[in-house]
């Protein structure tokens, strides 16, 4: 079976070459934990295969035999425009790896569908090249669900999708949205991802969550990777834990692997190291 990279070298090469088309993939953790870096370098690194192949083989190296890129990168945002996201990837990846991998991944920026019925100033988010006139002879229809929606049905076949983040949709849970549509709208992509054969990886905070909501996203989701801070005398480490994936997860339990070690360095995330059952 072919496999769409992560992105993450070490962790792609461990499971076979990546995840297997039409996979949704939760990623789920602790604050600072890896996810966001996670998500980051995925999208990073899958646009670098296309923007620089030099620069690739010195941050990834070679592909797995079985692992065939997607055709395109694209990264939804609730809150950020394309300049945000590169510049919060800036902090910890490598500036070069960026401006080489940002060409090659199409950025969706919804806050305009998103704060619509907030209290916000319409020119704190619709665009830095819109003026306030132009913003007042615009009308917004669609909510940050079905804008959603609308793109992945149009850009979601065979290609990687990071939604960023799910944690922004639950936020928004209000009178005219429950959160009950929320998981509707998790159930209907992993529906709907088979059909696609692509790659789709959702961000979350699990602490903004309840526990039954987390579980309702989980089982909407192929897999869930969760993020955790572990600490050992004097420093903390990052870890990562597959909690559930469906075609992956029986590689690791083979390899008797139980926890990933994982760093944050100008190359973005990586693993650093394996826990095995001894």
């Amino acid at each position: 079976m072919d496999r769409i990279p992560f992105g993450i070298a070490r962790l792609d090469s461990i499971i076979g070459g990546g995840a297997p088309p039409g996979s949704v993939v939760l990623l789920s953790g602790e604050a600072g934990a890896g996810a966001r870096e996670f998500v980051h370098t995925s999208a990073a690194m899958n646009g670098l295969y296309y923007g620089d192949s030099e620069m690739f083989d010195l941050h990834y190296g070679d592909l797995e035999a079985s692992a065939s890129p997607p055709d395109e990168i694209h990264y939804i945002s609730f809150t950020a425009d394309s300049d945000d996201l590169e510049r919060e990837m800036s902090y910890t990846m490598n500036e070069e790896l960026i401006r080489s991998a940002s060409d090659h991944v199409h950025f969706r920026d919804l806050s305009p569908e998103y704060f619509q019925l907030s209290p916000i100033p319409r020119e704190w988010y619709a665009g830095k090249t819109r003026t306030v006139n132009d913003l007042a002879t615009e009308e917004r229809s669609d909510t940050a669900p079905e804008a959603l929606a609308d793109y992945l049905s149009a850009n979601a076949a065979g290609n990687l999708v990071v939604i960023d983040s799910v944690t922004d949709l639950v936020a928004a849970v209000s009178d005219d949205m429950e959160w009950s549509d929320i998981a509707l709208l998790m159930k209907g992509i992993q529906k709907a991802a088979y059909d696609w054969g692509g790659l789709i990886l959702l961000l979350v905070q699990e602490e903004t969550l309840a526990s039954t909501e987390l579980g309702h996203l989980m089982d909407a989701a192929s897999g869930t990777l969760q993020f955790g801070w572990e600490t050992g005398g004097s420093k903390r480490a990052r870890t990562m834990f597959v909690k559930e994936f469906r075609g992956v997860l029986s590689r690791i339990e083979a390899e008797n692997i139980i926890r990933f070690e994982t760093e944050v360095h100008d190359g973005g995330f990586d693993v650093s190291g394996v826990r095995k059952i001894r």
